[in-house]
């Protein structure tokens, strides 16, 4: 053995034991032919900076013109009226009786496929991205009547379309990267310019556009930017659903009821803007702990609110109204993932990334510390106390954590209770309720016999 270790060491030469690792990588790639690879030279580029006015004024006016040039010509490619009353017109014309006609659908009109061949052959090469095969395919009845399309479906389908793409357009053009999103102030200058169009907003005073506009632009950025990177995408925009709840203020009549239900509404944007004013009680612009104590009628314990200044992004400890419009979303909208999301942080008080029987019982013990003293409630109504252990085992049942003693956002988000465990955990209102539910639900039934 020690024979072979003899001549294995005369057989290294010294040189070779001087060299360095990169050294013996750098002659390794020489000696297989790649070193021009790892040439400095011939990396390829990973990062291009966004061109701006301030670095080269003539690339970044030639590459705005050329960009509006280019929106210019996609917005010619979209149908106008007159085109889409031709349209109609043909597709009535060559209109094919199905074979079924079911109950109350007389008047709904259908085309067979070698007829709306027919109608594309008469069409001009603008209408090609409406009448291809596979758009037939896609919309056609799967019923009873398959291999016919109807009318209205077609038409319907035509006019989304083209608003998708008129929308997309318009908000490219506050898009001044280029890159396909928008910044805040891209989406503010969007919403101020689209307020003259919604006769729902035409009694509104131009001095509160702004504050209106801050609050129809949070709504968007609550919910599609949840990392709080400041830019959302024109592609989530037009596909969440809340431009379509805003542009139904251009109708002419709308319920009370649907106004209540739409953040974008004027009662709505006016009740939230008044409930600012009414808790800035110093009246300086921004909330303070103690002023936002009296939201909903001071019903939010002050463990969740100590953790809500600790968190959230403040001004020298007080909260401004765009931080107030989150709070706003997030406790109105308990059930949603993003509010669930924002509200998290705030429970997590160990930043761990779950909440354990610590974190439940110390948010919960702050929320039956409010709670009447059991010799002064009304015993019909209330227990004679209430058990932190066993509201953190029915809060453990009810989300079903995958981990026994963890409770993750995840978690919570899947189990669909997400509401009633914030009700339970930050709200002293949310607590009777769920904690005396059956007591109030019997007081109901009584209540309503006494009546019968």
């Amino acid at each position: 053995m020690e024979k072979c270790f003899a001549e294995g060491a005369a057989s290294v030469k010294l040189g070779a034991l001087s060299k360095t690792e990169e050294e013996w990588f750098l002659e390794f790639t020489k000696n297989a032919g790649l070193s021009s690879i790892f040439e400095h030279q011939r990396l390829p580029v990973f990062f291009s900076p966004h061109v701006t006015e301030d670095v080269n004024a003539f690339k970044a006016r030639l590459r705005a013109d050329a960009r509006g040039r280019f929106l210019n010509r996609e917005l010619s490619k979209l149908l106008t009226s007159d085109e889409l009353k031709y349209m109609w017109t043909l597709l009535q014309d060559y209109h094919t009786p199905p074979p079924v006609h079911s109950c109350g659908d007389s008047e709904n009109l259908y085309i067979n496929y070698r007829n709306f061949v027919k109608v594309k052959q008469k069409l001009s090469d603008k209408y090609e991205m409406f009448v291809k095969p596979s758009v037939f395919l896609q919309l056609q009845d799967n019923g009873k009547n398959k291999g016919y399309l109807s009318i209205d479906t077609l038409f319907n389908y035509l006019m989304k379309k083209i608003w998708v793409d008129q929308t997309r357009n318009t908000l490219s053009q506050y898009d001044l990267t280029g890159l396909g999103h928008l910044t805040e102030t891209d989406f503010e200058a969007y919403i101020l310019d689209l307020i003259p169009s919604l006769t729902q907003l035409k009694k509104l005073e131009k001095t509160f556009y702004a504050f209106y506009s801050c609050m129809a632009v949070r709504k968007f950025f609550f919910y599609l930017d949840p990392l709080r990177t400041g830019k959302i995408r024109i592609v989530d925009i037009l596909s969440c659903g809340f431009l379509d709840d805003l542009l139904e203020l251009r109708e002419e009549t709308w319920c009370k009821e649907s106004q209540k239900k739409n953040w974008f509404s004027v009662p709505s944007a006016l009740r939230i803007y008044s409930m600012y004013l009414e808790l800035d009680k110093d009246q300086n612009g921004l909330l303070s702990r103690e002023e936002l104590a009296s939201y909903k009628s001071g019903s939010l314990t002050s463990a969740f609110l100590d953790r809500v200044f600790q968190v959230a992004f403040t001004f020298d400890g007080q909260m401004d109204y765009k931080g107030y419009l989150n709070f706003v979303l997030a406790t109105e909208n308990r059930q949603e993932p993003a509010a669930l999301r924002y509200l998290f942080k705030f429970l997590d008080i160990k930043d761990q990334g779950y909440l354990d029987s610590f974190t439940i019982n110390y948010f919960s013990r702050a929320v039956a510390d409010r709670l009447p003293p059991p010799q002064l409630a009304d015993s019909d109504q209330q227990p004679s106390s209430v058990s932190l252990d066993d509201i953190k085992d029915e809060i453990f049942d009810m989300i079903k954590p995958k981990h026994p003693e963890r409770i993750t956002l995840k978690d919570i988000v899947h189990s669909g209770m997400g509401r009633t465990l914030i009700n339970i955990l930050i709200d002293v209102n949310g607590f009777w309720s769920y904690e005396f539910r059956e007591t109030i639900a019997a007081n109901r039934f009584n209540d309503a016999n006494d009546n019968e």
